[in-house]
């Protein structure tokens, strides 16, 4: 497949930058989070996505969405990226909406995000780092089930609508089977949310299940084979993750270029110095690098490629790495001033920082990459 966006794909491109770009832009974020805002996100800007249609890109056009493909939502999160904007879109209208394709929830959530009704959590992290080990514990109690456990850095977990939470049905905390999806109001009795500001400023929560009650309803496919709702999910949301960063390293990069044609030292810009040059041109080879890498990942997750999770998984670290280059490359080329809350190289930095742990980090892809190849 050719590695660049076709002419319906730049259109899209075109469209949802010149949407965020003025609905959204950075210093929207900035008066979020200046104004102490306990949400995190615009409630009517997530309607504003909806009535773009951008809400249901992965959703079949007979469900009410556009019918695309993980290269369109990631054309959508670049831009997102790009602007540093608030929204649940990498959350909900990407990774959750691939967990429920197929289920029996698709049916009961789909209009809704469609609609832009619905915000969705993803509740998977258990500790600091994220790895596969689930250890929250979903018994059996009547006909239903009993959540008992905590997650954390859950994505507007404080605020969602609708809860993905990844559950031990058998088996110990390392065991690939045993893992069952429900799907959780975040009004249920015994579920708290303590939201906490990243250091981008957006707000995650730590989640505790007390004795969490939900039917047999709630569960997202079968009991006890959750794995592969909950790797679609994963892949979907690692793509989703770097095509997100590529905006954040991009608009950073561009920037930082922008910088060194204005910014005058010894009566030159400082652009014309050779060493700074040298960077430049390395830092646009690492981007773009990292560009192909996530264009692969998403055709080959619309195509169901037997490979793909071994494509997501080079996109994830690839990104991850070259857009912490990207955005330290920026606040150094600045100077001092680039550490100021005053610019806004500094916030680029804070977002690539949450965004590259989010469904893993590099070392933690490098490392599954190996053991896939047997070492």
């Amino acid at each position: 497949m050719p590695l660049y966006l076709n002419d319906d794909q730049m259109m899209l491109r075109d469209t949802a930058r010149d949407f965020i770009a003025d609905s959204a832009p950075v210093k929207h974020m900035r008066s979020l989070r200046d104004a102490g805002d306990p949400t995190g996100f615009s409630r009517d800007l997530w309607k504003s996505f909806a009535e773009m249609g951008f809400t249901g890109i992965l959703i079949g056009e007979d469900q009410g969405g556009l019918g695309l493909g993980h290269v369109e939502a990631g054309v959508v999160l670049e831009e997102i990226g790009r602007n540093l904007s608030p929204s649940p879109f990498l959350t909900t209208a990407v990774a959750a909406v691939e967990a429920l394709k197929g289920t029996a929830q698709a049916a009961k959530y789909f209009p809704d995000i469609v609609a832009g009704e619905t915000v969705a959590a993803l509740a998977i992290d258990e500790g600091p780092k994220f790895r596969d080990s689930i250890a929250l514990k979903a018994e059996r109690s009547g006909n239903g089930f009993r959540l008992t456990g905590r997650k954390q850095f859950v994505a507007h977990g404080h605020v969602a609508d609708l809860i993905i939470v990844a559950a031990r049905t058998g088996g110990s905390p390392d065991d690939a089977d045993g893992v069952t999806l429900f799907a959780v109001d975040q009004r249920a009795a015994g579920l708290t949310a303590e939201a906490e500001r990243l250091a981008d400023s957006s707000l995650a929560a730590r989640l505790a299940f007390d004795g969490v009650e939900v039917t047999a309803d709630a569960v997202i496919g079968e009991v006890d084979a959750g794995r592969d709702p909950l790797d679609r999910l994963l892949r979907a949301g690692r793509t989703g993750a770097a095509s997100e960063m590529l905006g954040v390293g991009g608009g950073a990069m561009d920037m930082t270029v922008d910088y060194l044609r204005q910014r005058r030292q010894f009566g030159v810009p400082i652009g014309s110095f050779q060493a700074l040059q040298h960077r430049a041109a390395h830092l646009y080879s690492e981007m773009e690098v990292a560009r192909a890498a996530t264009l692969r990942a998403q055709q080959m997750l619309d195509s169901d490629s037997d490979r793909a999770d071994e494509a997501v998984s080079v996109a994830k670290a690839q990104t991850g790495l070259a857009t912490t280059l990207a955005v330290q490359e920026g606040v150094q080329m600045f100077g001092g001033i680039g550490m100021t809350d005053d610019f806004d190289i500094g916030f680029y930095m804070k977002r690539q920082r949450v965004l590259a742990e989010m469904f893993g980090d590099a070392n933690f892809h490098a490392d599954k990459l190996a053991r896939s190849a047997g070492y």
